[in-house]
């Protein structure tokens, strides 16, 4: 069996150590996993699957997006799967994405204020707007699974732009909102999908 790469790009470190908890998952049966960070991957060759993650910094973190594409022919042929990590999710009816399964933490996604009618906020916030950044980035790639993750916000290792983001647009409240157990159970199911 080919190694599973899980490669991610990280904003102040949390999304590095949610990759470490995916790889430690799929690693658990004896796999080889390979948890790289996404700008110390210059091949796929030796990769039977890849796992890519990265925050949602107004769209997919760029570094995720530019590998998918510099990476989009060796993916094609590979088995893959996206996490994303994000401060906010409005919890609406998901659409079909030509059959990815999408996984979403039920602690991150909330109920719009009123159903039916979205904010600018909740709008922005909703899976249909998140992913297709993740999807269009890269046509040819076809994930098998992409989740959706509470993230950390530690406003102090913000840039300025990401502060003014974060406060005035997503509105989200500092603190830790990673939920391990739904984590490891989306990891313990990818490893049967790869």
């Amino acid at each position: 069996m080919k190694k599973i790469l899980v490669a991610y790009s990280t904003n102040s470190g949390s999304t590095a150590e949610v990759a470490q908890t995916v790889g430690d998952v799929l690693a658990k049966d004896g796999a080889e996993v390979d948890v790289r960070t996404i700008k110390d991957v210059t091949s796929l060759e030796v990769y039977g699957a890849v796992v890519i993650g990265a925050p949602m910094i107004m769209g997919w973190h760029i570094p995720a997006v530019n590998f998918v594409k510099k990476h989009e022919q060796a993916l094609s042929r590979l088995t893959v799967a996206y996490f994303l990590t994000a401060m906010s999710l409005t919890q609406v009816e998901h659409q079909d994405f030509g059959g990815i399964s999408i996984s979403v933490d039920p602690r991150l996604a909330k109920p719009p204020k009123t159903p039916g009618r979205l904010s600018f906020r909740e709008n922005y916030a909703t899976v249909k707007n998140y992913l297709p950044t993740a999807l269009k980035a890269a046509p040819m790639v076809k994930p098998v699974s992409v989740a959706f993750f509470g993230g950390k916000l530690d406003i102090m290792r913000l840039r300025l732009w990401q502060k003014l983001f974060v406060m005035i647009v997503v509105q989200a409240q500092p603190g830790d909102y990673r939920n391990w157990t739904f984590i490891r159970e989306w990891a313990d199911d990818l490893s049967t999908r790869l």
